[in-house]
């Protein structure tokens, strides 16, 4: 595995309609991470990353490469990708990254 330091693990937040409306009111959030980087990893990137924010639980999702085909002929493959669940310890501090 390679030698991957905390600000290079969170990549972008990842934003959709149920990350955004409902799991961010439970203090849950959804970040793009590097692709080999562990939990535990992830949970130090978090909390190096965003002052008084304590992690309690990670859950990860790893996404496969999708073919692209063009007119029924693959032509390449999309990037694999690996998206972090952060859940919230009561009484930490929100991340102001999300709020609009």
């Amino acid at each position: 595995m390679a030698n991957i330091q905390y600000y290079d693990v969170i990549l972008k937040p990842y934003i959709t309609e149920k990350s955004d409306m409902n799991m961010q009111e439970n203090g849950i959030y959804t970040f793009l991470v590097h692709p080999e980087s562990t939990k535990t990893q992830i949970k130090d990137a978090v909390e190096k990353m965003f002052d008084g924010v304590k992690v309690e639980k990670v859950r990860t999702i790893n996404r496969q490469a999708k073919v692209v085909k063009r007119y029924g002929r693959p032509v390449g493959k999309k990037a694999k990708k690996k998206i972090a669940m952060v859940s919230l310890a009561e009484g930490s501090k929100e991340i102001e990254i999300f709020e609009a």
